[in-house]
C-alpha cells in the first residue's frame, strides 16, 4: 500500500535542481527522490543484517525535565549507525560488482561497516590506511574480515592510492556520500523510532560534518507526522551545517582541530542531497560546547551503563547545556549513534569531565613540617568524606617559612555542593588553602 504525503512534495522540491556530479570511480550519487517508499524497502531489504536497536526510557528523563528515549545504534555491530546505509548500499550493487569487489581509504566508523558488511555478503573488500592510523583500528578491520593495507603517512596519500588501485583492478571505491540509496538505509532509524516511542514530540540527531542520518531519517519522520521536530546538534568549534545551510552549499572552510575526539562529526562529507533534506526537514540546528559532550559521555556511562564517543553523546549534549528549553515536559527522542572510542582517549575523556561536573578537584596548602599536621589534614578529609586520589609534599622548592611543607591534594567528591562544603571546612583550618581552577 502506498501512503502518500504532503511531505513527498517537500522532498522532491528539496532535491530538485541540483547538478548532476562528476563522473569518478565512487559510487555516483542518485539524486533523485529519497521517497518514503525507498526507506520502507531499505528497511525490509537490511532487517537481517543490521540490530533493531532498542528505544528505551532513560533514567536522566526526571534530572532534565523531559521524557528522554535513547536510541541505542551504538550496539549495531561494529558500534555504529552506520552499518544500515553501508548495507544496503552493498546489497544494492550488481552481482558483477559484487564480485570484483570494493575499497575504501579511512577509519572512519564508515570504513568499519563496509569491512564487516562486505565479509558477510562474501564481497572482496580492501581497507586503505595510513601509517598513522591507531592500530586498534587496523586490529579490527582485520578482523571484521577486510584486507587491510598500511600505505602513505596521511589520509590523502591512501585515498589517492586506494583510487589507484580501484581503477586498475575493476574494484568499486567507496566513500561517504549522500546517495538515495546510502541516505535510504540510514533513514530507517527513523522509522523504527516512530514505531518504538508513540506520541514523539521531538526527536534529535548529531549533525555536523556527518549529516545523511539526520536527513534520512527526519525524511522518515516527517512522511509520518509532520509534527514531530527534528533538531540536529553540532560543535560549536566548528558549525559547519549551521554556516553551509546559510551559504546553500556546503563549507569546507571549518577545520576540525581535534579529530580523534570528534571523529566522524569533523569535517565536511556531505552532499547536496543531505544539505537540501537538513534544510527543508530539519526544524532546528544548535550548536553545544566541548565541555558539554564530555558531560553528556559522563552522564551516559553513569547513567545508561553506555560507552560513547562525541558522535554518539553529542545529541544529549544539547539538553545537558540547556539548549532545548522548549523541549521541557516533551517526549523526546535521542539518537546516540555511535560508541567507537579509543581507549586511552576514553580515559582522558571521563578524567575531564568529572573535573568539570565538580567532583574531582586539587587544593594545595602549606603545613609546619612537624609530626601529626598531616595527620590533621586528612583527618579534615574524612571527616567531611572526600576520597584522596593523589597526595604529594613539596619542601625543597617551598618559598614560605623554614620547616614547613607545601601539600598538593587530589580529591573526588560527590558533587558541587560536596565540593563547597569541603573547601569550606579547609579554609576554616587553613586561611591561605589554594583551589586550582578547572
Amino acid at each position: 500500500m502506498k501512503i502518500v504525503s504532503r511531505n513527498e512534495e517537500l522532498l522532491r522540491d528539496a532535491l530538485s535542481c541540483i547538478p548532476q556530479p562528476s563522473s569518478r570511480s565512487s559510487l555516483a550519487s542518485c539524486n533523485r527522490l529519497i521517497r518514503f517508499e525507498d526507506i520502507s524497502a531499505a528497511a525490509f531489504k537490511i532487517q537481517c543484517g543490521v540490530q533493531k536497536t532498542p528505544c528505551m526510557y532513560s533514567r536522566l528523563s526526571k534530572q532534565y525535565g523531559m521524557d528522554i528515549y535513547l536510541k541505542k545504534e551504538f550496539l549495531q555491530y561494529t558500534g555504529s549507525v552506520k552499518e544500515r546505509g553501508v548495507l544496503y548500499l552493498l546489497m544494492s550493487l550488481p552481482q558483477e560488482q559484487q564480485r570484483k569487489g570494493v575499497i575504501v581509504a579511512s577509519d572512519s566508523n564508515f570504513s568499519m561497516a563496509v569491512a564487516h558488511h562486505a565479509s558477510e555478503l562474501r564481497v572482496p573488500v580492501f581497507v586503505i590506511l595510513c601509517t598513522s592510523t591507531a592500530p586498534a583500528r587496523v586490529r579490527m578491520c582485520r578482523e571484521y574480515g577486510a584486507m587491510v593495507i598500511s600505505y602513505g603517512t596521511t589520509a590523502k596519500d591512501s585515498q589517492l592510492h586506494a583510487r589507484r588501485l580501484a581503477q586498475e583492478n575493476g574494484y568499486l571505491y567507496l566513500e561517504e556520500e549522500d546517495s538515495a540509496v546510502y541516505l535510504s538505509g540510514l533513514g530507517t532509524v527513523g522509522l523504527e523510532m516512530y514505531e518504538q516511542v508513540p506520541k514523539l514530540d521531538a526527536v534529535i540527531f548529531p549533525a555536523g560534518g556527518h549529516c545523511g542520518l539526520m536527513a534520512g531519517s527526519a525524511a522518515a519522520l516527517k512522511h509520518l507526522n509532520p509534527h514531530i521536530s527534528v533538531i540536529g546538534v553540532e560543535s560549536e568549534s566548528f558549525p559547519v551545517l549551521q554556516q553551509s545551510l546559510k551559504a546553500g552549499h556546503p563549507n569546507d572552510d571549518q577545520a576540525c582541530n581535534n579529530h580523534h575526539f570528534y571523529g566522524d562529526v569533523s569535517g565536511v562529507c556531505f552532499g547536496s542531497n543531505s544539505l537540501q533534506l537538513t534544510g527543508k526537514l530539519v526544524d532546528k540546528v544548535v550548536a553545544v560546547r566541548e565541555e558539554d559532550i564530555l558531560i553528556s559521555m559522563l552522564r551516559l556511562l553513569e547513567y545508561e551503563r553506555a560507552t560513547v564517543d562525541a558522535e554518539g553523546a553529542i545529541g544529549l549534549a544539547a539538553l545537558v547545556a540547556g539548549k532545548l528549553p522548549e523541549l521541557k515536559g516533551k517526549r523526546v527522542a535521542v539518537v546516540i549513534c555511535s560508541g567507537n572510542l579509543e581507549l586511552h582517549l576514553l580515559q582522558q575523556c571521563i578524567a575531564r569531565a568529572l573535573t568539570l561536573d565538580n567532583r574531582v578537584c586539587r587544593f594545595s596548602l602549606v603545613i609546619s613540617d612537624c609530626p601529626g599536621d598531616m595527620s590533621k589534614l586528612l583527618e579534615i578529609l574524612a571527616r567531611e568524606e572526600a576520597r584522596v586520589l593523589d597526595i604529594k609534599q613539596e619542601r625543597t622548592f617551598v618559598t614560605s617559612e623554614l620547616f614547613t611543607v607545601e601539600v598538593i591534594c587530589t580529591v573526588e567528591t560527590r558533587d558541587k555542593i560536596h565540593t563547597a562544603q569541603l573547601r569550606n571546612a579547609l579554609l576554616e583550618r587553613y586561611p591561605t588553602a589554594a583551589w586550582t581552577e578547572r
